[in-house]
């Protein structure tokens, strides 16, 4: 099944967010293109999270404005375009794994075999009678992740995908994500991780203290930085 109601480019305008009188995104622009990964590289504290929050509509913008294919979105419009799958939380956490799984499904209206495929690929099979509440923090981030794999939405927001994961997890994750893509949909993924970005995304914008400090693909910000050949955490350390 894939995903309907969708895009072909997304385009984030001027977000900005305030907490109190701190300022933590300042005019954040950057484009989402539908079939790429896009990477929201920067350290811990760079407003990734916020960002992503921000254009989910779990938090207000002082400012800013999302549009799909050159038209503004309203906030009905972002829930449907966008699925948000945030780091570190246990939704339903006293419900069985596949009761959950069963449940989003009938939502999203996704058929049995696709998503026993998605268990299988995340190794969540041996999961599926236990409690949400009870999953480790590597198990969590799988049953998250399939969740989102779930959704209807063309575009997903992933908040630290990879974090909690091992090696074997980590490509297998890259790999499902990689494939989502080349189906039709747009994938943000907010990574601290630089090495995990280069490998699994097509595009990268970089962040630094809540603004944008870098967009394109690696060869395109090795150019801005004036570094042939440099790795992304040479590029990055350069343009930061």
């Amino acid at each position: 099944m894939t995903s309907t109601g969708g895009f072909d480019v997304l385009r984030v305008r001027a977000v900005s967010k305030r907490f109190g009188a701190r300022p933590v995104l300042g005019d954040v622009g950057f484009e989402i293109r539908r079939r790429e990964v896009l990477g929201l590289i920067g350290p811990n504290g760079a407003g990734k999270t916020t960002l992503l929050e921000c254009l989910a509509g779990m938090l207000p913008a002082e400012g800013g404005d999302v549009s799909a294919d050159g038209r503004s979105l309203s906030a009905a419009g972002r829930r449907r375009m966008l699925f948000y799958v945030p780091d570190g939380i246990a939704p339903w956490d006293g419900q069985r794994v596949g009761a959950v799984l069963g449940f989003f499904g009938d939502l999203h209206r996704r058929g049995g075999e696709e998503i026993r495929s998605w268990v299988a690929a995340l190794g969540l099979g041996s999961l599926l009678g236990s409690r949400v509440g009870a999953l480790s923090k590597g198990e969590r981030k799988r049953f998250l992740l399939l969740l989102g794999l779930i959704a209807s939405a063309p575009a997903l927001l992933l908040d630290e995908p990879f974090d909690g994961l091992d090696l074997r997890q980590t490509r297998g994750v890259a790999g499902l994500l990689r494939s989502a893509a080349r189906e039709g949909r747009a994938l943000v993924l907010s990574i601290h991780q630089l090495s995990e970005a280069a490998s699994v995304c097509d595009r990268l914008v970089l962040l630094d203290a809540g603004r944008v400090a870098g967009e394109g693909d690696l060869e395109a910000l090795r150019e801005r930085a004036g570094m042939v050949g440099a790795t992304l955490e040479e590029v990055f350390l350069a343009l930061t």
